[in-house]
């Protein structure tokens, strides 16, 4: 997204994005999930109904006492139907893994190919036709796929102390090892002052309307918001958890991973003189291994790449599924392998379709895109900040206020400015992403 958008320029918006746009809906998804304590859907159903019902002081002079007014609704009052923003960020998190399981499925190919000494010395014209070949066949794909899914299945089936905390407490780590140590490798090469001032210095010039859209757009995406996976992990929070003190955490760590990303990949790229504008999968699996296979001990600088590479993905991909687990265990009385297995076979069979975009259906279009690149614009460009949106408008104005202060355990003056991004600056914003999304 950097190299597509400007680079420093780009940098700068998705940073202030996270802070006044992303975190403030952060806050409001994770408070919403520590009240309700359940899934998604059972959580702002509870928590609707709550609002519904919520009593208020209004003083009868005459009795020189207080008395509760309780306020009643209908089935078509505001404060209905709301669980349906839960199902729509269950449904949003089953899809986007559908495809996320394809993509990452490569990494552990690429893992591979590079402990087998495959990039070295390999030109650009190797690289593009290696990456075409794998990609073209769908078997090899199905596998990676499979594999993948696996393991996400294997550590979400444990449950959350003996599968995910376990696992985040061994990739987490692991992750800023490989980060740190590729980050310092970067700084010896000779693009690495060149990269510094693409990545940090901002050409104004090259603000615009895409790329400040954009950027919003993806700190919405990176930081989970709309999908359930933050409602979920924050019922999982103690009572008295600060929750302005883990959406900090969690944000600035999110992006400071981001940033350390840009900081190993882009002197990379400029040392060895190719195009930072070949985005996604074109700068990952096709450029970088040119660059890979001319370094000294390029094997296990790409291998740890890719593990770093995996990590990420797999992190990531226990949030996805996490969601609807949790609303299948509650609403089935499922066991949590029962359930795991269920929706990950489910997820597994959509990824198939992913998998044939790529191929056997790369030429099937629907409003000319391919079945992958419908999935991805439903689910980042309409679900998500739609999500996002209604999560932020339920925190602000249906909970009540008392409540949603004294779930955020905070002081009153940030609790003041979070409820004026909220309320106002927010949904702005996500208005605007919505809007542009369709059009």
């Amino acid at each position: 997204m950097t190299a597509e958008s400007g680079g420093g320029a780009f940098v700068l918006i998705y940073v202030l994005s996270v802070l006044f746009l992303a975190l403030p809906i952060m806050c409001a998804e994770i408070l919403i999930g520590k009240r309700g304590k359940q899934n998604p859907v059972n959580t702002l159903r509870t928590l609707s109904s709550e609002a519904s019902f919520y009593t208020k002081d209004e003083s009868d002079i005459s009795l020189n006492r207080t008395i509760k007014v309780k306020r009643q609704f209908d089935n078509n009052d505001l404060f209905s139907n709301w669980e349906l923003v839960g199902w729509m960020g269950i449904l949003a998190g089953i899809l986007i893994l559908s495809f996320y399981s394809v993509i990452a499925g490569w990494t552990l190919s690429y893992v591979i190919k590079s402990i087998t000494g495959s990039f070295t010395l390999i030109t650009a014209a190797g690289s593009t036709s290696k990456f075409e070949s794998f990609i073209s066949d769908p078997e090899k794909l199905i596998l990676w796929h499979t594999l993948f899914m696996i393991l996400t299945c294997y550590i979400v089936s444990k449950g959350i102390k003996s599968g995910i905390e376990r696992a985040i407490k061994f990739l987490i780590p692991g992750l800023f090892i490989l980060l740190i140590g590729l980050a310092i490798h970067a700084s010896t090469l000779a693009g690495f002052s060149e990269a510094m001032s693409y990545l940090f210095v901002a050409d104004f010039e090259k603000i615009n309307n895409s790329v400040i859209l954009s950027a919003m757009s993806m700190a919405f995406f990176s930081l989970s918001i709309g999908m359930g996976s933050l409602m979920v992990y924050g019922s999982y929070l103690p009572d008295d958890t600060s929750i302005f003190q883990v959406s900090g955490a969690v944000a600035f760590f999110d992006t400071f991973v981001a940033i350390l990303a840009g900081v190993i990949i882009f002197p990379i790229v400029f040392t060895y003189d190719l195009d930072p504008s070949s985005a996604g999968p074109g700068l990952i699996f096709q450029t970088l291994p040119i660059a890979f296979g001319a370094m000294d001990f390029g094997s296990i600088i790409a291998t740890a790449f890719f593990v770093l590479l995996f990590f990420a993905a797999i992190t990531s991909s226990i949030s996805l599924i996490e969601p609807a687990i949790t609303f299948v265990i509650e609403k089935f009385s499922l066991s949590r392998i029962y359930a795991t297995n269920l929706l990950g076979l489910g997820t597994w069979i959509l990824g198939i379709f992913t998998v044939l975009s790529f191929n056997e259906l790369s030429n099937f279009k629907i409003f000319g895109m391919t079945i992958f690149d419908n999935i991805d614009y439903l689910t980042s460009k309409i679900m998500l900040p739609l999500g996002g949106l209604l999560m932020a408008l339920f925190a602000g104005f249906i909970m009540n206020r008392t409540t949603v202060i004294t779930e955020l355990n905070s002081n009153k003056l940030l609790a003041n400015l979070w409820f004026i991004l909220l309320k106002i600056f927010s949904p702005i914003l996500l208005i605007i992403i919505f809007v542009k999304g369709i059009i």
